[in-house]
C-alpha cells in the first residue's frame, strides 16, 4: 500500500465498538487514497506525485512537528530510521508503479501477503523462531500468491512482479519499524513524509509534467486524506486493542475491489477471488497463532 501502518500519537481509552469503526475508517481512507494515487499516476510522474502527497501531509502534521521539534531533531537509531525512511520511499514509488499496469484489488492482494513475508523473514532478520504452524500457513499463503501470479503465461505481466516487490518492501518496513520502535509515532511518520517529499524531488528535474489547477488540489489531498487516516487508526488503536480490530484490515481488498468497478470497469477473476482467500486466511492464522504464543 502507499500507506504504512498507522503509529499512535497519543493515547485514550474507549470502546471498542468506536475503536473499529475508526479503524474502518482509517483503512477505508487510505483505499480511496490509494484509488486517487492510481487515478493520478496515469497523468503525472511517479516522482511528483510523491513529492506534492508529501507537501500535503507535512503542513498537516505541522502542530505536531513543532511541538515535538526537539525529539524530532535528535532521533534514535538514526541510521535504522534511515534505512526505514529509504525502504519506505521505494516501497510507495513502486506501488505506484504497479497500480498504473494492473487494476487496484490486483496490488493490493499482493500486499495481503506482507504478514506471510514479514513472518519468513523474522527468522534470518529478527532472530525469531517460528514454530510448524506458521510455518505452514506461510507456505499455503505463498501458494495463494501463486494462484494470483499464475507464472505459467501471459498472466505473470512485469506489474504484477512490481507489485511482488512491492509488498516485500512493505513487509520490510514493518520488519525495520519493530527495530526502531523507541522513535516514536510522530518520528516514524515525519521522517516518513519527508524522506518520501525528498525522493519525490530528486526526480523533478528529470521529469515534471505540470498539474492542472484542480489536479494540483487532488495531488495534495493525497497527502491530507493520508494523514486523516493515520488519525482515524490511532485514535481507534486507543480505544480498542489491535487483536480486535486487525481482521478489518482485510475490508480494503473488498473496498479497492469496489473501486476498481466503479472507477475502471475492473471486475477481480475467479483466481483473484480464490488467491485473496487463502491468502487472507493464512494471515489472520498466523496472527492468532503469534497472539496465542504471546498469551495476547
Amino acid at each position: 500500500m502507499a500507506a504504512i501502518g498507522a503509529q499512535k500519537l497519543d493515547g485514550t481509552e474507549g470502546g471498542h465498538g468506536t475503536g473499529i469503526l475508526l479503524f474502518f475508517l482509517g483503512m477505508s481512507l487510505f483505499t480511496f487514497n490509494d484509488a486517487l494515487g492510481k487515478w493520478l499516476v496515469a497523468d503525472y510522474t511517479v516522482g511528483q506525485v510523491l513529492l506534492i502527497r508529501s507537501i500535503g501531509a507535512f503542513v498537516l502534521l505541522l502542530p505536531w512537528i513543532i511541538r515535538g521539534i526537539r525529539g524530532l531533531l535528535a532521533p534514535d537509531q538514526p541510521w535504522m530510521n534511515l534505512l526505514r525512511v529509504a525502504l519506505m520511499a521505494l516501497e510507495v514509488a513502486t506501488f505506484y508503479f504497479a497500480v498504473r499496469g494492473l487494476p487496484l484489488a490486483d496490488v493490493m492482494t499482493f500486499y495481503m501477503a506482507a504478514p506471510l513475508i514479514v513472518t519468513a523473514l523474522s527468522v534470518p532478520l529478527l532472530g525469531e523462531k517460528v514454530g510448524p504452524r506458521r510455518w505452514a500457513a506461510v507456505l499455503i499463503g505463498f501458494v495463494g500468491v501463486l494462484i494470483v501470479l499464475r507464472p505459467t503465461g501471459a498472466a505473470l505481466s512485469s506489474s504484477a512482479l512490481i507489485a511482488l516487490a512491492g509488498a516485500t518492501l512493505f513487509s520490510l518496513v514493518l520488519i525495520v519499524t519493530r527495530r526502531v520502535r523507541h522513535t516514536g509515532g510522530l518520528g516514524l511518520i515525519t521522517y516518513q513524509i519527508v524522506g518520501t517529499g525528498l525522493a519525490g524531488a530528486a526526480t523533478v528535474p528529470f521529469a515534471w509534467v505540470p498539474p492542472t489547477g484542480f489536479d494540483w488540489a487532488l495531488l495534495l489531498g493525497l497527502g491530507v486524506v493520508a494523514m486523516g487516516a493515520h488519525l482515524c487508526m490511532n485514535k481507534a488503536l486507543s480505544l480498542a486493542p489491535a487483536a480486535v480490530v486487525a481482521p478489518y484490515q482485510y475490508s480494503t481488498i473488498v473496498i479497492a475491489a469496489a473501486l476498481g468497478w466503479a472507477v475502471w470497469g475492473d471486475v477481480p477473476t475467479p483466481t483473484i477471488i480464490i488467491g485473496n482467500l487463502v491468502i487472507i486466511a493464512s494471515g489472520l492464522f498466523i496472527y492468532y497463532r503469534e497472539r496465542q504464543l504471546k498469551g495476547g
